[in-house]
């Protein structure tokens, strides 16, 4: 897998500097806490995503290129400073509260920072670290096995179009792959087999209570034309594979050997902030072998949906999303709004 040259948007250190002190200022006048972010914040939040500056804006302009992804450099990193690498999600608590800001106000500027109440207690911002036990699991909390490309939520007809991953530690230089569906190549025929609702794209183990929704699963396309360019739905590891006719497996698994050829690996440095959008590029990780010290990868997620933006067929509108609903931290009112699927 080539480590390919990622688009690169470096940060002028006027622009951290305004973004960092802009985090630092929400944090302070609402107690450190980020944990499960009260109105007042999220409205902060939006306030102040308002009103910084045009180095920033271009900064966070759309993703520009086929390859569907580009890295923000330059954000301040003190590895002392955020502490030792927490052992799960849920024992990460209020710890770098800053960068949880810091990328929720980028993700403002991008659209609309979105959360779910069945994932990681509803938090706007996640924890990605290794966990013990988990090592094997097709999840971010995963380890010594290849997290398989996927669409970020793509059981979800809510699911994000951009995913934000903040580095805060990678001493290993642990690679995330992306590959994006601008960049293969395949037969007519495969991609009209791959844009019929097929099969369905089952909830990820993230969700316990979504996994034993009553609901019929819905039949979903893998590709789409979304009238600029292809666009995909895509989770091997979750999609029934053996209920398919053997034509569109073989169809599917082409598609599979296209993204691991264009796949390339983006090693994130402390700092750095990965874009990635979800509806051009699945992304994973490369395996690794946890020490569970302290000093073990950490990365910050956030994702974001952009209002307005028509990248999906019209039939998502009627899927019930396994009964999960989506917090949007919308920035007109004071307050994140629920969506239910």
């Amino acid at each position: 897998m080539p480590t390919g040259a990622t688009s690169l948007r470096q940060l002028a250190p006027h622009a951290v500097a305004e973004l960092t002190e802009a985090a630092q200022k929400i944090l302070a006048d609402h107690g450190s806490t980020t944990t499960r972010p009260e109105p007042g914040l999220l409205h902060d939040v939006a306030r102040t995503a308002a009103d910084l500056g045009e180095t920033i804006r271009q900064a966070c302009r759309p993703v520009d290129t086929d390859d569907g992804l580009f890295v923000l450099r330059g954000l301040p990193l003190d590895d002392a400073g955020i502490g030792p690498t927490p052992a799960g999600w849920a024992t990460a608590d209020d710890r770098a509260a800053v960068w949880d800001v810091t990328l929720l106000l980028l993700a403002t500027v991008m659209g609309e920072p979105i959360a779910w109440e069945g994932q990681q207690g509803g938090r706007f911002v996640h924890n990605i670290v290794p966990s013990a036990g988990h090592e094997q699991e097709q999840t971010g909390a995963s380890s010594t096995v290849l997290l398989s490309p996927h669409t970020e939520d793509a059981f979800h007809p809510g699911r994000a179009h951009l995913l934000m991953l903040g580095c805060l530690r990678n001493h290993d230089a642990v690679a995330t792959t992306a590959a994006s569906i601008r960049r293969v190549q395949l037969a007519a025929e495969d991609i009209e087999l791959l844009s019929r609702p097929v099969l369905p794209i089952l909830p990820d183990d993230a969700y316990a209570e979504a996994r034993t929704f009553a609901g019929p699963p819905p039949k979903v396309p893998v590709l789409w034309d979304s009238g600029n360019g292809p666009t995909l739905r895509y989770d091997p590891a979750y999609t029934p594979l053996d209920d398919a006719p053997p034509a569109y497996r073989a169809a599917y698994d082409r598609l599979t050997a296209e993204l691991e050829r264009v796949s390339v690996a983006v090693s994130l440095e402390p700092g750095d902030v990965l874009v990635v959008d979800n509806d051009l590029v699945v992304h994973g990780r490369v395996p690794f072998r946890a020490r569970y010290d302290g000093t073990d990868r950490w990365l910050k997620r956030a994702s974001v949906r952009v209002p307005g933006r028509r990248t999906r067929p019209p039939a998502e509108a009627d899927e019930h999303g396994y009964g999960q609903s989506v917090l949007v931290a919308d920035v007109r009112p004071t307050s994140a709004r629920r969506e239910s699927q």
